[in-house]
């Protein structure tokens, strides 16, 4: 690996311990890809700024950084979204110990750092474009966007990774840098008229849960969609989005992306019908009582708030308003400054809406002594809102109905739904028992050189979702469906192929190391960089590619023995466990 003199001094630590760090942790993620060679960065975007979301995990980590006079970012960098407009703290209801405290040590740590706390999700929607060069962002939703509509290319980072070489200005060469990997592997038709941006939303969704374990997906699902008409910034921004709640890098949209490169074939054909869109929306109609109407899953554009306030604006007409701000709108502090000097601001506020800045609705914690059933237009925001991030009943519909629900609390009428495990839908799974001996040959980490774990396997070829379907406390696996759930990973080694969903992942595993509830060791079929900062930076064995896929060729409960010498690593099954 050709290391570049200004990353190996960083690697030496003659620019602090910080950037030791983080040069460490790109240099490790380089090894794990394969990379042999690095490249400059233009920008990079950061994640995990909530308290919800980073938990105890960032505040720890971020506290270790502090301190080092030359722990500054090398690159332009921007920040997420935080969980809180600290002016609106009382509106909001935050039931919360020490919540905006907390916030503002988070993001006063960043900003330390050199990092521009714009506070939002969407740093496509101000301006941002590095021309032909390479990003390091770490919002999902951010980097389908990019790859999909714009000229800044990135891989879909961690929160940790994009931070290493914000701090570096390198990172390793590899995944969609390479233009040869930028291919679709997936086909999808669409044979239904899409047209509000909520119809955009189900089908990036309706993609991901379509994808089986057995497809070839070594960069996430990265669709060709055909049969697209004309699409708004909004509807390209509702698609992409959602799409990456599933891993989804990037996609192309026939007429309204670049052109899909051409491929012998596709690892699955889907076709999105009449049917199944009305399907989705039937499922997810509100059923019993909404307590509250939340917009901008991504931030809300200009454009959505408009939207918002025209539909708002019939309804005032007619005499009515919004009772007990029943509606919230969230917007990046950019476009909140937009809208207030055309007037919308004051069109939603007037009719009560609450519209808040530099937050975003799956990052805020909720007050449930108020609020126990959320309506969206966000297949994003149903995604997280509904996993153990707020375990909150949420229901989607457009624009127009969520707008018309605000007014009319009476709409549906009945207690709030619960949210039940009971009846999801299982995870397609190709595991079977194996018996017989087991052996194979992997790689560890640059960081690493040297160790021996034995102890009992808990083994899935799905991927784990860290934030939100992890228990942050326990660490017990929380996600109606997924093989492991209601499995705890403490003391295991744990092997699964990759993880998914959010990019603060890294932060949530850290935090159970941190208070030793996390796994003893963590091998990955797949380059993961949502799993590995975490296992670099705090020293957690890891190890990959290995010659045969351990997540078919071990049983949960096997005993095994994974040890690491000169970069190599070995995984053998010392006593099977016995088939149920």
């Amino acid at each position: 690996m050709d290391i570049p003199d200004g990353l190996r001094s960083m690697l030496e630590g003659e620019l602090g311990p910080t950037k030791q760090k983080a040069a460490r942790l790109v240099v490790d993620l380089a090894s794990t890809a394969g990379a042999s060679e690095f490249v400059c960065v233009e920008h990079a975007h950061v994640s995990g700024v909530s308290v919800l979301t980073g938990g105890h995990g960032l505040r720890r980590f971020l506290s270790d950084l502090a301190g080092d006079p030359e722990g500054r970012v090398a690159i332009p960098t921007t920040l997420n979204s935080a969980g809180c407009d600290h002016e609106r703290m009382e509106e909001m209801g935050i039931d919360h110990p020490d919540f905006l405290e907390q916030q503002f040590e988070i993001v006063h740590a960043y900003s330390e750092l050199g990092i521009d706390a714009i506070l939002s999700c969407t740093p496509y929607d101000r301006g941002i474009d590095a021309g032909d060069g390479i990003g390091s962002w770490a919002e999902s939703n951010a980097v389908c966007f990019s790859n999909s509509y714009t000229s800044l290319i990135t891989n879909r980072e961690s929160g940790l990774s994009a931070l290493a070489t914000a701090l570096t200005g390198w990172a390793p060469y590899w995944g969609l840098h390479v233009v040869e990997n930028r291919v679709p592997n997936i086909l999808v038709s669409v044979e239904c008229e899409m047209s509000d941006a909520t119809d955009w939303s189900v089908l990036g969704d309706w993609i991901g849960k379509q994808v089986r374990p057995d497809w070839n997906l070594p960069w996430g699902p990265m669709p060709r969609i055909i049969g697209l008409p004309w699409a708004s910034f909004e509807m390209r921004k509702a698609l992409s989005a959602a799409a990456a709640n599933y891993g989804c890098p990037m996609l192309w949209a026939d007429g309204l992306t670049a052109d899909a490169p051409a491929v012998d074939g596709y690892q699955g054909e889907l076709t999105f019908t009449e049917a199944d869109l009305v399907e989705r929306y039937r499922e997810l109609a509100p059923r019993g009582q909404v307590d509250l109407v939340v917009i901008g899953c991504p931030q809300a554009s200009v454009g959505e708030a408009r939207a918002t306030a025209a539909a708002v604006r019939v309804r005032m007409e007619l005499g009515e308003a919004i009772p007990n701000q029943r509606l919230w709108v969230f917007m990046s502090g950019h476009n909140h400054d937009l809208i207030a000097a055309d007037g919308t601001l004051d069109v939603l506020e007037e009719a009560g809406a609450l519209v808040l800045r530099d937050t975003c609705p799956e990052v805020t914690p909720y007050n449930r002594s108020r609020y126990n059933h959320l309506l969206t237009n966000s297949l994003k925001a149903e995604h997280y809102l509904t996993s153990g991030l707020n375990r909150m009943p949420t229901s989607v519909a457009p624009l127009e109905q969520c707008v018309a629900h605000a007014f009319d609390p009476t709409l549906v009428e009945g207690p709030s739904p619960v949210l039940r495990a009971e009846g999801a839908k299982s995870m397609a799974s190709a595991k079977s028992h194996r018996g017989g001996k087991h052996e194979s040959a992997g790689r560890g980490i640059p960081s690493q050189s040297e160790w021996s774990i034995t102890g009992k396997a808990l083994v899935t070829d799905v991927p784990i979702t860290y934030l939100g379907y992890v228990n942050r406390d326990t660490g017990t696996i929380e996600e109606p469906g997924h093989p492991l759930n209601g499995t705890a990973i403490e003391g295991t080694v744990l092997i699964y192929p990759k993880g998914s969903g959010s990019t603060v992942a890294p932060f949530v595993l850290m935090g159970l190391i941190y208070t030793g509830k996390g796994p003893a060791a963590i091998v990955n079929r797949d380059v993961c960089p949502l799993t590995l900062p975490a296992a670099s930076l705090l020293g957690l064995p890891y190890a990959h590619s290995f010659d045969s896929d351990p997540t078919l060729e071990v049983n949960t409960g096997d005993q095994v023995e994974l040890t690491l010498a000169g970069g190599n690593a070995n995984l053998r099954v010392v006593a099977r466990v016995s088939e149920d």
